[in-house]
């Protein structure tokens, strides 16, 4: 049973609702334009915001979704309740490499940001929050994510387990490699504000 709630959510992250919602909508594959990642930031420079909203939602949806099902799984086979934080990377890693797509999958902010409220909605949105702060003050769609990433762990020693501690250091840790090429642009002073799309 633990092994396929695993299997489950790691599926579950294979799902690119970027590339899916592309597709649906017969728009460019977000793989191919802008920055290339499959996420709702890249998906909004298309100029379909519509199109971008979607893949937010879908991409944190799934991150939710797998985080109750391994739940649901806990309280009804009384499996451990670190399953929970293990389907919460299962689904992440999916996300980043999504057995659908060539294991070339996005960098994972919208899905973190749906386990985040699936564990715990004070977790979620205190760290929701974090990022608007910063990217009001910056305008930086990656500097926000990294940070409200990076603290994370730190609300969550606060108001979690250890073990919940433990997943999101994991989770904090594959995010800042996956912005690695953005963090190089930050200390280069390279990395700029978001731009609003041309319609």
């Amino acid at each position: 049973m633990i092994v396929t709630v695993l299997i489950l959510a790691y599926l579950l992250g294979s799902l690119s609702f970027a590339v899916l919602v592309s597709r649906a909508l017969s728009l460019p594959d977000p793989r191919s334009h802008g920055s290339g990642n499959p996420g709702a930031t890249n998906m909004l420079r298309t100029g379909r915001k519509s199109a971008a909203v979607l893949t937010l939602l879908g991409d944190m949806a799934k991150g939710v979704l797998a985080v109750w099902l391994a739940g649901y799984a806990v309280s009804h086979f009384a499996l451990p309740v670190e399953l929970v934080y293990g389907a919460a990377l299962a689904v992440f890693l999916g996300h980043l490499y999504p057995i659908f797509f060539g294991f070339k999958g996005g960098k994972g902010v919208a899905t973190a940001l749906g386990v985040l409220f699936a564990l715990s909605l004070w977790l979620g949105l205190a760290c929701l929050l974090t990022w608007a702060l910063v990217f009001v003050v910056t305008r930086i769609s990656s500097l926000a994510a990294l940070v409200a990433t990076l603290v994370a762990p730190i609300f969550a020693y606060f108001m979690m387990d250890t073990a919940a501690v433990l997943a999101l250091l994991v989770l904090t840790a594959l995010i800042f490699w996956r912005h690695r090429a953005n963090i190089a642009r930050l200390l280069a002073g390279q990395e700029g504000g978001f731009k609003k799309p041309r319609v």
